[in-house]
């Protein structure tokens, strides 16, 4: 039964980085993937904000992103502009706002988003948000909430100052691991050489890591938040 699967990343690459082979994997199957990305990833490198210095920076971003969506087949994308690794200066409530608003409109079954013990800030903000937008609540057709894994966050956290990231939910992109890095190439100014976490061999080798833990060539793990069996 074909399904629709909301992805909602912080910044762009997240959506890449944490679940591009299983968002492959939804529309090989004939799921309908629909990604939305909360900030616009550019502006923390500079002391103050200033998104009119970042405009070219933040097109090449918005280009990337939509590269990306169409090399996966993801069937829309929406990219807001909160503030890069500012977003927990923004009212929670406004973040849940925009989530709400697209979960109502989608109706998706199931949503995938940022871990709580992530160390990037708007990580955390949007994994708050997103499990506030999701609650179980009368009408709420969300019945599956998994929680992704970012090189160059996730296992930056160190222990004790943040819940730590123990896979239970494991998706096989052994035939979409080469979609996913092809993806990632279409974000190469946010890609860094090996040895970085966030570089094309490390992602690589996490999901031959992580496929080598259930018996696959390769896969993508998840924390499962919540599943409710639902009537058919």
């Amino acid at each position: 039964m074909k399904q629709t699967i909301l992805v909602i990343a912080a910044h762009p690459d997240d959506e890449i980085l944490g679940c591009g082979g299983t968002i492959a994997r939804h529309v090989a199957e004939g799921d309908e993937v629909h990604v939305v990305i909360l900030a616009e990833g550019a502006t923390s490198r500079d002391a103050t904000r200033n998104s009119k210095a970042r405009e070219q920076e933040l097109s090449d971003l918005a280009q990337a992103a939509h590269k990306a969506k169409d090399i996966l087949g993801v069937s829309s994308l929406h990219l807001h502009r909160f503030p890069d690794n500012r977003m927990d200066g923004v009212e929670l409530l406004d973040v849940i706002k925009v989530i709400e608003g697209h979960i109502w409109h989608l109706r998706p079954a199931i949503v995938y988003t940022h871990h709580a013990g992530d160390l990037n800030i708007d990580h955390q903000i949007t994994h708050r948000a997103v499990v506030t937008a999701c609650r179980p609540q009368t009408g709420q057709k969300v019945n599956t909430l998994l929680f992704f894994e970012v090189p160059s966050s996730t296992e930056w956290q160190i222990s004790g100052s943040g819940a730590t990231f123990t896979p239970n939910w494991f998706v096989d992109i052994s035939e979409a691991l080469q979609q996913k890095e092809e993806a990632l190439a279409a974000y190469a100014g946010e890609m860094r050489p090996w040895p970085h976490a966030r570089s094309i061999e490390a992602v690589e080798h996490l999901a031959r890591w992580r496929g080598a833990t259930v018996g696959a060539e390769a896969a993508e793990g998840f924390v499962l938040g919540r599943q409710i069996w639902c009537k058919g």
